[in-house]
């Protein structure tokens, strides 16, 4: 399953934040300058700059919520509309003599975190570019005569509050963008491992096709020889082999299948309770001796794509509760709003407060054995890249459940991109 990288989007919400930071601190230091230094300001021009700036804001938000992905180009576009807004600001004060100029530095800064190398070095060149334009072409200040001997201390301290507030907040958002670059990080990191886990899964799977069909042409030849034919215990014993053998080559396709090694059928069109009916008859019939407490209120029935892939998750979290509660499990089918909600319960021991706290962490088990938590692992990365969650909780008198809550939408016809 795809999953696009959300980076630049979460940078793109810091940016939006940054702005409107900004405005705010244009409107304070105007009014500051205009109305306590008694300095004269294009008050009607400046105000048009900050609708802009208000403007561009609302539109980014909108994009922002129906947008998937945020490329470099747009985060790049956006930045220079904020260098051109800065250009004009100062143009209107002062020009390059404006102690606020250096502010041309933070979105230098911003480019070079957020940006691609060949975007940052465009951005440099059109700060430079700006910065040399404004050291000719810009609106002269008219100052009071009243500030004509303190006017270097004027400029002093602007300065000083241009570096605090462009040191503040670098290290606000820098530090900010920087933990969404390691969250990427990690999630590829994740990726990777469960890649790996499919090929190691495919592999074994190819594997075992060979001496699984060995197997079945020999139990097939003893049900067939007279000496195994006289015995009724035999005859019943061999059938329940081959049965269970036919449900390993059959778990066997399915791991093949979801890798891309089609022995057979994919994904299949058909309704949210078709799906998990057949899918929980289908486990159950393997555990003959397990009590299931089925309970589908799934209404209205949706129609729905489904996939080895999503099948397999729901099966590990029915293993995992057998394991726990041998003799009864739990499952509540319901639907809140646009989601799919699934409940699996269990009377056993719990969860320990360690593996609540690391859910879904690999080899994060309370099973003390060689690759224990991998199934869980792999249920959580499988519903986050279907846009879902995974909620385990203790019950009060006991046992344990696991949630699923999926959108419907992900599960659609049109928005399952398979494994």
């Amino acid at each position: 399953m795809s999953t696009p990288d959300k980076t630049n989007k979460k940078n793109l919400a810091l940016l939006i934040q940054l702005r409107w930071l900004a405005v705010g601190g244009q409107v304070v230091t105007i009014l500051v300058v205009h109305d306590w230094l008694g300095i004269t300001l294009p008050l009607i021009t400046m105000a048009g700059v900050i609708l802009f700036l208000v403007g561009l804001n609302i539109v980014s938000l909108m994009r922002l919520r129906n947008q998937s992905e945020v490329s470099n180009t747009e985060l790049f576009l956006e930045l220079l509309l904020d260098v051109a807004a800065l250009t004009v600001q100062l143009y209107l004060s002062g020009g390059a003599s404006n102690p606020f100029v250096s502010l041309y530095l933070l979105q230098v800064i911003l480019g070079a975190v957020l940006l691609e190398a060949g975007s940052t070095w465009a951005l440099v060149v059109i700060t430079s570019a700006c910065f040399i334009w404004l050291t000719t072409n810009y609106r002269e200040i008219a100052m009071p005569h009243n500030h004509g001997p303190d006017l270097f201390d004027l400029h002093i301290q602007g300065m000083f509050i241009c570096f605090v507030l462009a040191a503040s907040l670098l290290v606000l958002f820098v530090t900010r963008i920087q933990r969404n670059l390691r969250l990427r990080d990690a999630q590829s990191a994740e990726e990777d491992h469960i890649v790996r886990m499919g090929l190691l899964a495919s592999g074994a799977a190819h594997e075992l096709g060979t001496p699984l069909s060995t197997v079945s042409v020999i139990l097939s030849d003893w049900q067939r020889m007279p000496m195994f034919k006289a015995d009724p215990e035999l005859v019943e014993d061999l059938s329940d082999m081959l049965g269970q053998l036919d449900r390993c080559k059959a778990i066997v396709s399915d791991i093949l299948t979801s890798s891309g090694a089609t022995r057979g059928e994919g994904t299949v069109r058909t309704t949210v309770n078709a799906f998990l009916d057949a899918l929980v008859e289908e486990w159950r019939a393997g555990r003959p001796a397990l009590a299931v407490d089925y309970t589908n209120l799934f209404r209205p029935d949706a129609p729905i794509v489904s996939d080895t892939a999503l099948k397999q998750v729901i099966f590990n979290i029915f293993d995992n509760a057998w394991e726990a509660s041998p003799e009864w499990i739990g499952v509540a089918v319901g639907r809140r709003g646009d989601d799919l909600v699934i409940t699996v319960s269990d009377a056993g021991p719990g969860f320990d407060g360690e593996i609540l706290a690391e859910f879904g962490k690999p080899y994060r088990s309370g099973k003390k054995r060689p690759g224990g938590g991998l199934g869980l692992y792999l249920v959580v990365n499988v519903l986050r890249k279907l846009g879902g969650t995974v909620t385990p909780k203790n019950g009060k008198e006991g046992g344990a459940s696991v949630t699923l809550k999926l959108p419907l939408a992900s599960l659609s016809p049109g928005g399952f991109d398979g494994p």
